[in-house]
């Protein structure tokens, strides 16, 4: 695309331009006027605003301007040196009355008003934007951008920057310059002034979402976007945020205790791997790599562990939190719900993964989980909480069916392009919801969008089956390019553009601000809104050759896809404990060199003694 000159900018017919003069001084040595360029411009421009970090400049033309044109002096870095003052920009915001005579207001990097410290998290604001409005300048804040680090405070949702500094209870910035303008406006006209605001309803359970509801915020572990998944501080977090429905992901203990874990290998997300290492095994049923498994240890050393706080991006510099890195307990099933049941959620979700090989070892997970169900009584028609119960095992959901208050949650794993219709029958014969990846709505190509699924929405909807969505996180990394780096634009593209019935996420906060935002409510005619992304757009303007080759198509769920056999009897006992770090194998290897080592110590005995 080529370089936009000002008349192509003023021929897009916007309601102002804002015109900034960087570096006045060398075009000046190169006999080049700015102020000629400037005051020579069509009076039809609408030139609003100049800025520029040269005080004699400013100076210098505002005695000739004619018109309402505002002129904002930029503050460069602390240290840098203002040219005409020979001052840093520093000391200058420092002492704002010399400004006044010559400028309307100011333009600062964005910490100049809310400053981080060395961890960068946010320190208490400075009274830069007080002192300018107390001396009639307004104030202007720069260095906005979607896809660049900011302070832990904000948990990678853009828009809660913003908002910190326009929607704060001491003052509220003029303006922002930012680089994703959409997510800047998005904050002032939807987001400003809503915490207090009660989420739109949620659809009534079991039936699709319709205009003026929006689909539930479920957790992924929590509120694990900003506390170490399933322990108690990133419930508690979830609950604040907003969640509707908190879940646990169960896994078992070897003395038969379930609690809730993301994996059931403890080295993912807990300080396992500094105290049992030699608990390390591979077991091939759950994961194709070495771990430290939960049914190998009990309990009680379950507890010993700390949590450990690791995003997905963390080695490319997006760390989650790191003040909270371990923080936090971990919780037994029935802690949980007896947590959620006094919580203001509507309800929980329960997932259920490895049942077969589970017994195997002798532990009953789907005893387990319906024995804690029973005890909290969420089992009675009396309870107000949803119970959601979610696995990929479709013999685990048909347990559940002696429950007929619990709703059961079908999760298809791989990205699939379509599901026959003998598949979705099959669904529904043990499910009233699916639960899909994002790859499965929502085609891309070398992270540009190229389509919407939607007739494998449709399909799952005309079945009267509702569908879930997941997993949302913030981090711009995770999201396609068409998203503009605004975990809210996916979450607006599910909730209009796919009409998902419940949106799966590690940071509620960020779904419910949305949710809470008169933007949302379809049923309103509002003047802006939050959008979602308009897949294809963006890539139309890539160069050929420039992507990356197209990815094969994804499968059609077929009901093989969807059946799983009985599951088996809980073992009596549990058998031998997992190979250790790989197969039999390598327990062969371990054995003869043991073996070697026991004649080679008999032949140095033996040479010893005769010697």
């Amino acid at each position: 695309m080529p370089m936009y000159r000002l008349e192509d900018v003023a021929s897009l017919e916007p309601d102002g331009i804002w015109v900034n003069v960087e570096y006045n001084s060398f075009y000046k040595e190169h006999k080049i006027s700015t102020e000629d360029f400037l005051l020579a411009l069509p009076k039809e421009f609408p030139i609003t605003y100049i800025s520029s970090p040269d005080i004699s400049f400013l100076k210098s033309i505002g005695g000739k301007l004619k018109g309402n044109t505002k002129l904002i002096l930029r503050s460069l870095w602390e240290n840098a040196t203002e040219p005409t003052l020979l001052k840093s920009y520093g000391d200058i915001m420092k002492d704002l009355s010399i400004i006044k005579p010559f400028a309307s207001g100011i333009l600062v990097p964005r910490h100049f008003i809310w400053p981080t410290n060395k961890d960068e998290y946010l320190l208490p604001s400075t009274s830069l934007v007080k002192d300018a409005h107390a001396l009639g300048l307004e104030v202007y804040a720069a260095g906005f951008a979607n896809d660049i680090f900011t302070s832990y405070n904000y948990s990678y949702d853009p828009a809660a920057e913003y908002l910190q500094f326009i929607d704060n209870p001491d003052f509220s910035v003029d303006g922002v310059l930012s680089d994703f303008t959409p997510t800047a406006s998005g904050a002032i006209a939807c987001l400003a002034h809503t915490k207090g605001n009660a989420l739109l309803p949620i659809a009534k359970p079991l039936l699709a979402t319709e205009d003026g509801e929006r689909p539930l915020i479920i957790t992924h572990n929590g509120a694990s976007g900003v506390f170490s998944g399933c322990t108690d501080l990133a419930y508690q977090q979830a609950v604040r945020d907003g969640a509707d429905i908190l879940d646990c992901s169960v896994r078992m203990t070897k003395d038969g205790v379930a609690f809730c874990l993301g994996s059931a290998d403890l080295t993912t997300s807990t300080t396992a791997a500094t105290t049992f290492m030699a608990k390390v095994v591979t077991v091939s049923e759950i994961q194709n790599k070495s771990g430290i498994f939960s049914f190998d240890l009990s309990w009680s050393e379950i507890q010993t562990l700390k949590p450990e706080l690791n995003g997905p991006y963390a080695q490319a510099g997006l760390k989650r939190n790191p003040a909270a890195k371990n923080a936090g307990k971990f919780w037994s099933l029935s802690e949980f719900l007896d947590f959620a049941k006094t919580s203001n959620v509507s309800g929980v979700l329960i997932e259920i993964e490895d049942a077969p090989y589970l017994a195997t070892r002798g532990l009953g997970v789907v005893d387990a989980i319906s024995s804690a169900l029973v005890n909290a009584s969420y089992d009675k028609e009396s309870h107000q909480q949803r119970v959601l119960i979610q696995s990929d095992d479709s013999s685990v959901l048909s347990v559940f069916k002696k429950f007929p208050k619990f709703e059961r949650v079908f999760v298809i794993d791989p990205v699939i392009s379509d599901a026959s219709k003998p598949s979705i029958d099959e669904i529904k014969g043990f499910a009233h919801t699916v639960m899909v990846s994002r790859g499965a709505l929502v085609r891309a190509h070398g992270f540009f969008l190229t389509g919407f699924n939607d007739m494998l929405v449709g399909k799952i909807h005309d079945a009267n089956l509702t569908l879930h969505v997941g997993v949302l996180k913030n981090e711009f990394m995770n999201i396609g390019f068409d998203y503009f780096a605004d975990p809210m634009v996916e979450i607006a593209t599910y909730y209009m553009g796919l009409v998902c019935d419940g949106i799966v996420t590690e940071f509620p906060a960020t779904a419910a601000a949305y949710f809470r935002s008169p933007c949302s409510d379809l049923t309103k005619n509002m003047s802006y809104s939050i959008l979602g992304a308009n897949p294809g757009g963006l890539e139309k303007m890539v160069p050929l050759g420039a992507l990356p080759p197209a990815l094969p198509p994804a499968p059609v769920l077929e009901p093989a896809d969807v059946i799983d056999p009985p599951l088996p009897p809980v073992a009596v006992s549990s058998p031998p404990e997992s190979t250790p770090k790989g197969d039999e194998d390598a327990s062969a290897a371990s054995s003869n060199a043991a073996n070697c080592l026991l004649v080679a110590g008999i032949a140095a005995f033996l040479y010893l003694s005769s010697h």
